[in-house]
């Protein structure tokens, strides 16, 4: 694994010093990391629109809040499944995603429907039939669009400090308070990361 692929399936946890207002203390799982460039989900924009409105064969296997969320400012007219699947973590991985062609990309021996980003962390087709993933599939979160960055642009912004890298876990993709996890991702860390978590939403109450 070089360098550059290490970071698929890991967290981006914003900088409080981040500007950008689509990235404000956003958690981003990345799906994706190589020398062609970064594509993630931000795990925690909950959106007002139920998954039944929009994908209403895909609304009983939501994890709750079974809302859609917004993943990111690219594409939002684009969907993405992200679900939990557990058992052996060396089934399905590899192939590299393309959200503009709807699913992840089938391969030689892979499951029909999904393909393993990371541990438990998949990707869903949701083009497949939901009732033939319905035995396998955990929590599925949808998300309208994704965050990209071109080939290098992400590692400028980790040396620019916008970002923090941390490891995720399953519970990340199905919290059931999202709106939560800039914090508690933060604070689970063994470092002085741990003391971010206290920073204020508005820094001049400081």
């Amino acid at each position: 694994m070089t360098e550059v692929s290490s970071l698929t399936g890991r967290l981006l946890v914003a900088a409080p010093a981040l500007a950008d207002p689509n990235f404000d203390r956003a958690v981003v799982l990345l799906l994706d990391h190589d020398e062609e460039g970064s594509l993630g989900v931000v795990l925690n924009r909950p959106t007002p629109v139920g998954v039944g409105d929009i994908l209403a064969s895909w609304a009983g296997l939501a994890g709750e809040p079974d809302v859609v969320f917004q993943g990111g400012p690219v594409s939002l007219d684009s969907a993405l499944g992200v679900a939990l699947i557990p058992g052996d973590e060396g089934a399905a991985v590899g192939s590299r995603l393309h959200p503009r062609g709807g699913g992840p990309s089938a391969e030689e021996g892979a499951p029909l429907g999904w393909r393993r980003v990371h541990g438990a962390i998949c990707l869903v087709d949701l083009d497949a039939p939901p009732e033939l993933l319905a035995a396998e599939l955990g929590s599925l979160r949808i998300f309208a669009g994704y965050a990209g960055w071109g080939p290098g642009q992400l590692e400028t912004e980790l040396k620019d400090g916008a970002w923090y890298v941390v490891e995720s876990e399953p519970g990340d993709v199905s919290s059931p308070r999202p709106e939560n996890l800039w914090r508690a991702v933060l604070r689970r860390q063994r470092s002085e990361l741990a003391m971010i978590a206290t920073y204020p939403d508005d820094p001049s109450l400081n």
